[in-house]
């Protein structure tokens, strides 16, 4: 991923007459539409005496994700949540109206994904459509530092592996993206029902009208995707000089053998 250095570059209003945009803002709504579909449809009781577990939830997220990222990450990188946006807006990775586009795109695509869950799922198993609430006992100011952490630890594992300096990374970026998301479902849904992502959140609240402690799943995940994003491009970001250096340090060692 490419920084954009030049601001009219940065605003990004020739991106709008490009197709390979919009192809890219298309990718955004359809993979967080499949993403809000079986995110939320792993959390709908079949039978009540074995509602889902956290495990089942938490795997069949971080599979979805990384599925997602595979899929659409050449079209459009693969955002599917505001908060990863909003952390590649501030490190200047895209345009403020690519950013823009993705999350309006996103919430749509959140929107579709929990509508089509709606219409196939019998009304007596709707129950909130896997609606993110709080847990018993948590408040909101709990809940935001909970969403705040587990989106930090997401965005700041796909900095890391998108890192372009990098030579060190030899497995697969959607795969390790997936597992993170993954390890923070398993820790905070008791928590929150750990969102980590704001249009997640967005379209089963607007199906099922429910909007208690919506405001967590917005600034949680925004703030925690840009500090995230922050730390990683001014404190963590590779060398331009460290892929070639490695290269060069494993074929030396390669060299230097008998």
């Amino acid at each position: 991923m490419g920084k954009i250095k030049d601001m009219r570059d940065y605003m990004g209003t020739g991106e709008l007459a490009k197709v390979s945009t919009w192809k890219a803002v298309v990718a955004e709504l359809i993979g967080t539409m499949l993403l809000t579909l079986i995110v939320c449809g792993s959390c709908i009781t079949w039978d009540k005496t074995q509602p889902p577990t956290i495990v089942q939830i938490s795997f069949a997220v971080g599979i979805i994700v990384a599925s997602m990222v595979q899929a659409i990450g050449h079209v459009s990188g693969g955002h599917i949540n505001p908060a990863v946006t909003c952390g590649m807006l501030v490190t200047r990775y895209v345009s403020v109206s690519r950013a823009l586009l993705y999350i309006v795109a996103q919430c749509l695509g959140a929107l579709a994904g929990s509508g089509i869950l709606k219409g196939i799922t019998p009304e007596a198993n709707q129950g909130n459509l896997g609606m993110t609430m709080l847990g018993e006992g948590v408040n909101q100011g709990q809940a935001f530092g909970v969403e705040v952490l587990m989106t930090f630890i997401l965005v700041l594992t796909i900095f890391g592996v998108c890192d372009e300096h990098r030579g060190d990374i030899k497995g697969s970026a959607p795969l390790a993206i997936g597992l993170a998301v993954t390890c923070a479902h398993l820790a905070a849904i008791p928590y929150t029902g750990a969102a980590m992502n704001p249009a997640r959140s967005f379209g089963p609240a607007v199906v099922t009208g429910i909007w208690e402690d919506h405001w967590v799943y917005w600034a949680g995940p925004i703030l925690g995707g840009i500090a995230a994003a922050l730390i990683y491009n001014y404190v963590f970001k590779a060398p331009k000089s460290n892929s070639y250096d490695m290269e060069m340090d494993a074929y030396g060692k390669q060299t230097s053998q008998p």
